[in-house]
């Protein structure tokens, strides 16, 4: 372990002057938990996979000290760094959070953009390269990403890139990859198949910070299924909302609470799994930028998604999967700050939600709306 660091307890001791400043920029002064832990074992060299909690500042765990590395490094025309994840919003948010902390070059490739204008970007000699498993392999194959010198490899969501839709083109991309090249894996929920698939790899799982528990608070609205999306309306206009994010399990259910909420003249944006990547940017970004204070989609489009100060998380169903329900909720209450976690359910998911409620040791609070306001529901 780098000495600085284990005389101050302090991981970011290790990074460079300038990099701080970068971080200074972002409000960013102290690791988290998860970067105090991590970015010493990868400023060793060392590959790793590592599990955190959702909104625990992962993203940074792996690209601190790689771009500290970096730009120790005088040469700047040789890929270094490749980060693989599953979609387009996670790898957006990545290729962002990398150009917040350096001027190195770096590059997004994902699938659906044109491919001839993705070959061109490789010309401008990007040393960080960021993307979706299936177009990096394309990339690679046509001889137009050259990896030979990568010398680290991240799988960010790395549960999702080896699910059965994925886990092909991963498997490619992490055999492309130099015998050398560093390995780096992260989810906030690593699995068996996850473990399996970097075999022979030091996996750290990051203690509990019981985000759900501090940081969320969980309200639930009973009411049928005919009635749910009311029952969104007159939530959205009672609570004190900033950033709402709704989530639906059915794909296409999202055009239409989006149409009715519009309807009812509520700014909101929808996001699509089947949108063209330009669309869904704009419709990110204006979220993002308050622009629009909700924003409807599904558990596809959102897995990842990292946006500052979501006021409130808003579930149509509850999903079948216990992990989505993590992901969901952990959207709002991230970096210490606090958020409410809504499930508007029907009889049947108000006892799935029980059953959630004992399992995951959080306190969920019956609500209804009387009169406009949001209310403990009244005792006869």
């Amino acid at each position: 372990m780098d000495n600085k660091t284990t005389q101050n307890g302090n991981s970011f001791s290790i990074l460079s002057q300038d990099i701080l400043n970068r971080l200074k920029d972002l409000n960013i002064t102290e690791p988290t938990k998860v970067q105090d832990k991590i970015i010493p074992i990868i400023n060793e060299g060392k590959s790793v996979v590592f599990e955190s909690e959702t909104g625990t500042g992962k993203t940074f765990a792996y690209l601190l000290p790689l771009v500290n590395e970096l730009e120790k490094n005088e040469d700047k025309l040789k890929l270094k760094i490749l980060v693989c994840a599953p979609t387009f919003e996670l790898a957006s948010q990545i290729n962002a959070a990398a150009k917040s902390i350096t001027q190195r070059k770096t590059a997004l490739f994902i699938g659906g953009a044109p491919l001839k204008r993705q070959i061109e970007t490789l010309k401008e000699k990007p040393q960080i390269v960021i993307g979706t498993p299936a177009r990096l392999v394309e990339l690679i194959r046509l001889k137009k990403l050259k990896v030979s010198d990568v010398s680290s490899c991240i799988f960010d969501e790395c549960d999702r890139l080896v699910k059965k839709e994925s886990i092909e083109d991963t498997q490619n991309l992490k055999d492309l990859m130099p015998q050398n090249c560093r390995m780096i894996a992260l989810s906030a929920t690593i699995s068996k198949p996850v473990k399996s698939f970097f075999n022979g790899i030091d996996c750290v799982i990051m203690p509990k910070e019981d985000i759900l528990t501090s940081n969320i608070t969980h309200w639930a609205f009973f009411a049928e299924r005919r009635d749910k999306i009311d029952t969104l309306r007159k939530v959205l206009q009672a609570a004190e909302c900033t950033k709402v994010l709704v989530f639906t399990s059915r794909a296409d259910q999202v055009e239409n609470i989006y149409s009715k909420l519009k309807f009812k003249h509520i700014d909101c944006i929808a996001l699509h799994a089947k949108a063209d990547k330009k669309d869904r940017k704009t419709a990110i970004d204006r979220f993002r930028s308050g622009k629009a204070k909700v924003l409807i989609t599904s558990d596809l489009c959102a897995r990842g998604l990292d946006i500052q100060n979501i006021s409130h998380v808003i579930q149509m169903d509850l999903p079948s999967d216990e992990d989505f329900f993590i992901h969901r909720s952990g959207r709002t209450g991230r970096a210490g700050k606090k958020g409410i976690n809504i499930v508007i359910g029907d009889e049947f998911e108000m006892k799935q939600f029980a059953a959630l409620e004992k399992k995951l040791g959080i306190t969920v609070y019956p609500k209804e709306i009387y009169n406009g306001k949001i209310e403990a529901p009244k005792m006869y």
